[in-house]
């Protein structure tokens, strides 16, 4: 079985242009070639590719990649360990950085004032001030903003707790929700939008089914929100923004 280099691009989700320069440097040259002189790509080669854009991912040069790739000594097994430690270190990260960002925002936003020690302790080495300014800049012209901004205001420090410990528990049974096979249009999942539709009315705004659905998408489509509900179960983004539609249609919205 021997791939075309456009179907390999669609599969890989890369462009064409780049596996012509992959092969030019020598970096992955297809196994085939049809009669016309086509390239044509193996199922090894597809391993290959897929251990190219791992590292690539992950942030290694090119000529380091191949020096990797083309160790003869190298076992296929271990570049598949030493990848997998460093994407897990890599997302145990972003879900701090996620998690930071999350609470920065609506830290300083919200009227929290906080401690330089407890500045430190949640925002690390990270500037809140650029998400703020960025959430004024997305929404600071809607009524839900305004909404949000008056309500937060009366918040105390304890308030903030009260609210993080309902959205930690509300994440740990969707957790649970998802691993017990329960599908995004399953009448449990569409519960648990409905709950995290009100948090966000009991909370900040309120939040008609369009809306929820509008921020369903954000939560998909921005890679920081995705970040931080994948950072709960790997996945859930995606099923709550389904369980959110599906939640919405129930309702007739």
């Amino acid at each position: 079985m021997s791939y075309s280099v456009g179907q390999v691009a669609g599969f890989a989700g890369v462009t064409v242009r780049t596996l012509h320069h992959y092969d030019d440097i020598g970096l992955l040259a297809p196994s085939e070639r049809s009669h016309a002189g086509h390239r044509r790509y193996s199922d090894a080669d597809l391993d290959r590719l897929q251990q190219i854009l791992f590292y690539r991912e992950l942030g290694f040069p090119l000529d380091e990649v191949a020096a990797l790739l083309d160790d003869p000594d190298a076992d296929p097994r271990a570049h598949l360990r030493r990848q997998h430690e460093l994407l897990t270190a890599r997302i145990e990260k972003l879900r701090k950085m996620a998690a930071a960002v999350e609470q920065a925002m609506e830290a300083r936003k919200m009227g929290i004032d906080l401690t330089p020690e407890e500045r430190f302790e949640v925002f690390g080495d990270k500037d809140p001030e650029q998400y703020a300014e960025e959430a004024e800049q997305r929404w600071g012209g809607t009524e839900a903003y305004a909404e949000s901004q008056r309500r937060a205001a009366s918040y105390t420090k304890e308030d903030w707790k009260r609210m993080q410990a309902e959205v930690a528990d509300w994440g740990e049974r969707y957790d649970v929700l998802m691993a017990s096979g329960e599908p995004p249009t399953g009448e449990r999942a569409m519960d648990m939008a409905e709950e995290h539709r009100q948090h966000i009315c009991s909370w900040f705004y309120e939040c008609p089914y369009d809306i929820h659905q509008g921020l369903a998408e954000m939560y998909v489509a921005d890679e920081r929100f995705k970040a931080y509900y994948d950072s709960m179960r790997p996945g859930l983004a995606e099923h709550l923004r389904e369980a959110i539609v599906a939640n919405a249609a129930r309702h007739g919205a």
